[in-house]
């Protein structure tokens, strides 16, 4: 039996990780075994055995953001750190379900907001736990990257809890995870 969580909230944002600092970036659809590891974290469980994630839309924000280092600008006096803008797709109403081993870890879950990768990102917990078996859980619609290694996975990034040892997975996408507004 697994022991499932809904989180919701209003936006969100997953950064690639071949995304430095790209000028448009689009929201990565999955999680990755390193963002679900600091989930874990946060919410102080045994473990997350399996989650979906699906959303709404896509939406294209600007972002502003400066250089790290300083020019020094002589005929003005002056130091001062260049500008750029930077194009985000952002997810709206993200719907994040995080499957619990124990309904201890799911209680716990359904007591806290989580965050998917930026601080802003924040997620409400559903008060209701639902109870499904793992072929239940395979039908709630969503994108859900599985960890491993096998003939359909590819690298998803380098795992910081782990010695960022590389990542792998393949994406299983169950129904129609973009739910339109």
């Amino acid at each position: 039996m697994l022991y499932v969580v809904k989180y919701s909230g209003p936006f969100g944002f997953i950064k690639p990780w071949t995304a430095v600092r790209d000028s448009k970036t689009f929201s990565q659809q999955f999680l990755t075994p390193s963002i679900i590891e600091g989930i874990r974290q946060k919410l102080e469980v045994c473990s997350i055995v399996r989650h979906k994630l699906s959303y709404s839309s896509i939406s294209v924000q600007q972002e502003q953001t400066q250089t790290r280092g300083w020019e020094k600008k002589t005929q003005l006096k002056m130091m001062v750190r260049n500008q750029s803008i930077l194009e985000r797709g952002v997810m709206i109403d993200p719907n994040l379900y995080l499957a619990f081993e124990t309904i201890e870890d799911a209680e716990k879950g359904a007591k806290q907001h989580i965050c998917l990768c930026r601080n802003e990102d924040v997620l409400l917990p559903d008060t209701e736990i639902l109870e499904m078996k793992e072929p239940e859980f395979d039908n709630v619609t969503g994108f859900e990257l599985r960890f491993g290694e096998n003939e359909k996975s590819f690298l998803v990034g380098f795992n910081r809890f782990d010695e960022t040892n590389p990542m792998y997975g393949w994406l299983e996408i169950t129904g129609k995870p973009v739910i339109g507004m």
